[in-house]
């Protein structure tokens, strides 16, 4: 269950992350932590989300709050960025994560097959291309459904 302070918070953060280059991705307020914790998630759409990004965003978020008085009690505000993300979808993270373990789902099935496991290689505007045992397989962008980090 959502606690109701996170859609006034989602009110006043969106604005505040869209000044700041930033997206919100998730907010959640820690009821059972002491005191409790409002947890901001923000990722920069344009490049890695830096230290100084979630910093502004606390600092700008944690004024805002503070006058709208939404909050009534104590509370600890933790804004930081949700992490890598196991999917690839952008060209820098499909240079970032060459030659780590991929999977690539595709729909319809590419060559009989839906599941392809290999080391990514690269993609381009048409391809994306994984080795597989050190041939490189040559897979059509639009028949991929996911790209994802291959995690034991």
């Amino acid at each position: 269950m959502t606690h109701p302070f996170i859609s006034k918070v989602t009110e006043i953060a969106t604005p505040i992350a869209n000044n700041l280059g930033l997206e919100v991705v998730e907010i959640a307020f820690l009821t059972n932590e002491s005191p409790p914790i409002l947890r901001v998630e923000v990722r920069n759409p344009e490049d890695d989300t830096s230290l100084n990004d979630c910093e502004q965003m606390s600092r700008t978020l944690e004024a805002e709050l503070d006058i709208t008085e939404i909050i009534p009690n104590t509370y600890v505000l933790e804004v930081s960025s949700p992490g890598i993300s196991e999917h690839l979808t952008r060209d820098r993270e499909y240079v970032s994560f060459k030659g780590f373990p991929v999977l690539v789902i595709t729909d319809p099935p590419y060559k009989g097959k839906e599941q392809w496991q290999g080391t990514l290689n690269r993609r381009d505007e048409t391809t994306v291309y994984i080795n597989q045992k050190g041939k490189i397989v040559k897979i059509p962008r639009d028949v991929i459904q996911s790209v994802k980090l291959d995690t034991p």
